[in-house]
């Protein structure tokens, strides 16, 4: 009797911690999914400053203490000249003539969804408020392409800036395939580096399909539409003929649209040579037209640096405290359950 009382007791202590802490990651988890909602920031980084502090940091390196010294005093004497001139030309009711255009800086890193284009509409639209005609944008893209329709959204949003007369650069580090492509033939102007890849102006779909596996071992499927072609090719049901060449079309209609979308901007591109789907390296893609020069997005920035301010401009929704701590228990608890397993030799399946 003394050791069921004993384990009855244990029993309920261990029930009543493992529902207080399923209460608690409810309640955090439910806190979390509200913050999902919640605005995004944006982040300002002015690269000009970065590049300047990293130059005089060397400098400062390279120079004796006289050197050093006598430099200061004549960027002193530099500063106090052009703050004078500054303010002459602020009485006169003149714009000061060492006020700088800007460089925008975005970045695009794409997934196969284009899902970083919600963070690219709220970019845009925020350089599109405050941009004048003599700014740039500078967006360092990398993508291997994906969905159609994500990427053909990713690539109206840069096209935005291209309707409100702003020049576009796009720089290629490392690759802009398919739809990253589509999105870099909409600037201004496109650099990539050497062996960045480049073009692969196609269409491509997979399908696996398990029908054979599913009559082997007599299993039916079964699949119900109104509309001819509603379903061309499934997964689990037979393929028709029909069906697959209406899927072929399909894709053949996809590439004329892409084709069509890149050869209004860049005109003077041999569409039968470079739409077959190939991709190429910067120097060949340079040769071929797919590009404008050679460069990494390092040096254009670094360059632009000395005669314009050169800002970073990033979107994101940053995680509220519930949320951070909603996945650490999350992973605790996983932890936990993974090592309780194994203490004891359970294991799924």
């Amino acid at each position: 009797m003394e050791f069921l009382y004993e384990y009855g007791l244990f029993l309920a202590k261990a029930i009543t911690f493992v529902l207080a802490v399923i209460a608690i990651i409810i309640a955090i988890a439910g806190a979390a999914t509200k913050q999902q909602h919640k605005k995004g920031e944006l982040d300002i980084t002015d690269l000009s400053e970065q590049f300047t502090e990293t130059e005089e940091d060397i400098i400062h390196a390279l120079l004796s203490k006289e050197e050093f010294k006598d430099k200061e005093k004549a960027d002193k004497k530099q500063e106090k000249e052009q703050a004078k001139a500054d303010k002459k030309s602020a009485k006169a009711g003149e714009e000061s003539p060492a006020k700088k255009a800007h460089v925008f800086v975005v970045d695009f890193n794409g997934s196969i969804d284009a899902k970083e284009v919600s963070s690219l509409r709220e970019e845009v639209s925020a350089i599109l408020s405050v941009a004048k005609p003599e700014d740039e944008v500078f967006v360092r893209l990398e993508s291997g392409g994906g969905m159609v329709h994500g990427y053909g959204l990713a690539s109206s949003q840069l096209d935005r800036i291209r309707q409100h007369n702003i020049p576009l650069t796009v720089s290629v580090d490392k690759v802009a395939a398919s739809g990253g492509y589509m999105m870099a033939c909409v600037a201004n102007n496109i650099i990539a580096a050497p062996f960045a890849i480049l073009g692969s102006i196609g269409v491509i779909a997979q399908v696996p399909n398990f029908n054979k596996l599913l009559k082997k071992h007599d299993i039916d499927f079964e699949q119900f539409t109104a509309g001819e072609f509603k379903r061309t090719v499934t997964m689990f049901g037979e393929n028709t003929e029909k069906g697959k060449e209406k899927f072929i079309e399909e894709l053949e209609e996809t590439h004329v649209l892409f084709k069509n979308f890149v050869s209004e901007r860049r005109p003077s591109l041999d569409m039968a040579k470079v739409a077959t789907g190939e991709h190429w390296f910067g120097t060949t893609a340079l040769e071929l037209g797919l590009v404008d020069s050679i460069q990494t997005s390092d040096d254009y920035l670094q360059g632009k640096s000395k005669s314009h301010k050169v800002v970073a401009i990033k979107y994101e929704v940053k995680k509220g405290l519930a949320e951070k701590f909603s996945r650490a228990a999350s992973l605790s608890a996983e932890s936990f359950l993974g090592k309780l397993l194994q203490r004891n030799n359970i294991f799924p399946g």
